[in-house]
């Protein structure tokens, strides 16, 4: 090695090792980074019955999903099923995403949660659950008529399809009448085992927890996001249960009532508002009210109004008000589409109806047990005379000594039932026994006692 060389050998040899050094340092920051990227899970439970809540909080786990770009959706699923349309919701909305979905069903995948599983790209189970048994059945438990059967035969046929399994199979959990050998005969609906699944492609593995589920995809650096509603969310949850929708009825009732025997004091009207909001809201934002639900109740609202304000009496219209009120009420708290209640259970009419007339008949009672705390309140002193003019301090009331038993007079103002009659062009005080009198109209007095004269229409 010439004397040259020796001189310029460190100058190349510092210029490699510090070309090396950057190519290392930037090889050690991707890898480094590479391990620090978690896969992301995105776990639904889907562990209660399919209705319109279980609907709402798949379409906001998946909105979440995207948002966090979630790598894989995964169901943990343990259901007997539910109602159909808000099952079809789920499944459109599982068909639509381009992402991997899976199913772990720990326990039961049971008619509604069938197809659910067969919209999902792979399906695991536990080594006890249960699959299929999905045909349609009707509130009272009893299978629904064929036009029912026919559509879910072909959804269930074309989901199987979308994600390449058998659909004789899937069609064979909605038709006992479908019989393919060694696998189901005529007059059983199709439930399979884990191991039968397996055997007929229904199924990926047998596991025993989600772990399990990512391990054997070689999914090992990664991070389980379970969805939870928001606290919002949550609350909307809670004002949907129909014992706290009947606690708010009797708020709406109490308030009205009261804003009504004392005008102008504001808190019971608020109070009447704001249960309603709370009432109606969650109903509607869940899609359980609809729009000519509450259009009803607005004309059985008006109706009662009405009654109390225009026409007397009671009659047709403050009936009708009562019967269009709470029946509208009673609707949105069921899932129903329109008049068809084919889907709907007894059990839902009838903690519907237990809600909506334990509000009410809550609501008379609060108003009765509520009325002498009301009168000896701060706020109503305020507004009221709490004073007494007794004789003793000089007082005294006018009555009428002459006899106007029998006489006819007419009324002087609307009696709704008090107001002011006119007899032999004298003004007095008078009242009805509820009637309602219209103002010129003719009267008679049938009692005359102390400083006002009961009359009728003559």
């Amino acid at each position: 090695m010439d004397e040259q060389t020796m001189k310029t050998l460190p100058h190349y040899l510092h210029k490699f090792s510090f070309f090396l050094s950057i190519l290392i340092g930037f090889f050690t920051l991707h890898i480094s980074s590479a391990l620090a990227q978690k896969t992301s899970v995105m776990v639904l439970e889907i562990r209660d019955a399919i209705n319109p809540q279980m609907a709402r909080y798949v379409k906001l786990a998946l909105e979440e999903a995207e948002n966090i770009k979630a790598d894989y959706i995964l169901l943990n699923m343990n259901t007997y099923g539910g109602r159909l349309d808000n099952a079809d919701e789920i499944v459109s909305a599982l068909l639509k995403l381009k992402k991997p979905i899976w199913v772990f069903i720990n326990n039961n995948a049971g008619s509604a949660g069938a197809w659910i599983s067969i919209a999902c790209d792979s399906i695991y189970m536990t080594e006890a659950a249960t699959f299929g048994a999905a045909t349609v059945v009707t509130g009272d438990g009893k299978a629904a008529p064929d036009k029912y059967q026919s559509y879910m035969r072909g959804k269930m046929r074309s989901t199987a399809s979308a994600k390449g399994r058998d659909p004789q199979i899937a069609e064979a959990m909605v038709d006992e009448r479908i019989e393919i050998e060694g696998i189901t005969e005529a007059g059983k609906v199709l439930t399979f085992s884990t191991d039968e699944a397996i055997k007929n492609g229904y199924c990926e593995a047998k596991v025993k927890s989600i772990s399990d589920i990512l391990q054997r995809n070689q999914i090992n650096n990664y991070k389980l996001i379970t969805y939870k509603l928001s606290t919002i969310e949550k609350i909307v949850q809670f004002f949907l249960n129909p014992y706290i929708s009947g606690i708010l009825l009797l708020v709406i009732l109490g308030g009205i009532y009261f804003e009504m025997q004392t005008p102008g004091i504001g808190f019971p009207l608020v109070a009447a508002i704001l249960a309603s909001l709370l009432y109606f809201v969650p109903y509607y934002i869940t899609g359980l009210a609809a729009n000519w639900e509450l259009m009803l109740l607005i004309i059985g609202v008006l109706l009662l109004l009405v009654e109390i304000f225009i026409i007397p009496g009671f009659g047709f219209v403050g009936i009708s008000g009562i019967a269009l009120t709470i029946g509208a009420l009673a609707l949105m708290m069921l899932d129903n589409k329109g008049f068809d209640f084919q889907f709907i259970t007894t059990t839902e009419i009838f903690n519907s109806l237990i809600a909506v007339a334990l509000g009410t008949i809550g609501g008379t009672i609060f108003v009765f047990l509520a009325m002498p705390q009301l009168l000896r309140s701060k706020r109503f002193k305020q507004i009221s005379l709490q004073s007494s003019m007794d004789k003793d301090e000089g007082y005294s009331a006018n009555t009428y000594t002459e006899e106007l038993l029998g006489k006819v007079g007419k009324a002087y103002t609307v009696l709704r039932p008090s107001g002011k009659i006119m007899i032999e062009e004298t003004l007095y005080d008078a009242y009805t026994q509820g009637d309602y009198i219209d103002k010129d109209s003719e009267v008679v007095v049938i009692s005359q006692e102390g400083t006002s004269l009961m009359v009728k229409r003559n």
